[in-house]
């Protein structure tokens, strides 16, 4: 029994005709995700929601098994079951947890016998970067292979990197072919992100053009950047790619997820992302299986912040 994935639909022109003030794009963004200032206790559970939609990552040349059991270990038990006791309530501390853990396809095997050891197969992802990350700059070929070889190791979740030089050139065309390809490559056997690296592509034009291609190729999710660019998840690209998800929604009735990636280092960063998703999507957004945050460092301050919260009230 496979997993529930979207449909390829056919390549359509039409979705990627926009024009962008980049002004009025700023000025939005910033006002959408105003009033996202909190503290006290409505900090601590804003928290404990972005800890909740957290793929907590670890893409560094030296990972090794034992780091890889570590993220796992961290990612399952962020916290000891009696801090949580005196400011959760009991029946929501089983779900306090990170959504996904993701690695590299070689590391894929660790992570899955790490969870499996915790028991927490069911309740985490595992998700893998493929597709020759982060650049990209290999054949089709063992870019699709190395999505069979992450699944095949235990990946529940791909994230793809797209091919930015024909992003670039203006191939539309050329970059949904490929996607389709690793649409297919997934099968039902594991969700679709298609990570846009919005840094490399040169307009915010660019990032919407790429986000509807993706969305018609199939992909699950439309994730901002590889972490690895030196531009990576701003609010601006946010509201470009959320605004590419609404009006793709319109036309095909088709819903994709958004991962914001790189450069969510804070709880405050993270609370106005929450509040931008809440402004324009909606809070039926704020899920696992629609919103995530691709994140390495920002689970030491949703730390920080819930253990100095849970203090103030001992």
């Amino acid at each position: 029994m496979g997993i529930k994935v979207n449909n390829i639909l056919p390549f359509d022109a039409s979705l990627l005709k926009v024009n962008f003030s980049l002004p009025e794009l700023n000025k939005n963004a910033l006002s959408l995700s105003e009033n996202s200032t909190v503290t006290g206790d409505y900090e601590v559970a804003w928290a404990l929601k972005a800890l909740m939609l957290t793929d907590l990552t670890t893409l560094a040349g030296d990972d090794t098994a034992s780091n890889v059991r570590r993220l796992c270990v961290r990612a399952s038990l962020p916290f000891e079951p009696q801090l949580l006791e005196k400011a959760v309530e009991e029946s929501l501390l089983p779900d306090i947890h990170c959504a996904a853990v993701c690695v590299y396809p070689a590391r894929v095997a660790d992570a899955y016998k790490a969870l499996k050891q915790l028991d927490k197969l069911n309740e985490i992802a595992i998700a893998a970067v493929a597709t020759g990350f982060p650049t990209g700059q290999y054949s089709l070929k063992s870019r699709l292979e190395e999505i069979n070889y992450a699944i095949e190791s235990g990946a529940t979740e791909i994230d793809i990197v797209i091919n930015r030089p024909l992003a670039l050139v203006g191939d539309w065309e050329g970059v949904y072919n490929e996607v389709v390809q690793m649409r297919k490559a997934c099968g039902n056997r594991a969700h679709l992100k298609t990570i846009l690296a919005i840094g490399e592509l040169g307009s915010m034009e660019n990032v919407y053009k790429a986000s509807m291609v993706c969305m018609l190729a199939g992909a699950d999710f439309i994730k901002t950047s590889t972490g690895k660019e030196a531009v990576n998840a701003t609010l601006t690209v946010g509201l470009v790619m959320i605004y590419a998800i609404q009006e793709f929604k319109r036309r095909t009735q088709q819903i994709v997820g958004l991962k914001p990636a790189g450069g969510v280092r804070t709880v405050q960063d993270a609370i106005a992302w929450m509040t931008l998703i809440q402004n324009t999507l909606g809070m039926n957004w704020l899920q696992p299986e629609l919103f995530r945050f691709g994140a390495s460092g920002l689970l030491d301050d949703i730390e920080r912040v819930v253990r100095e919260g849970i203090a103030q009230h001992a």
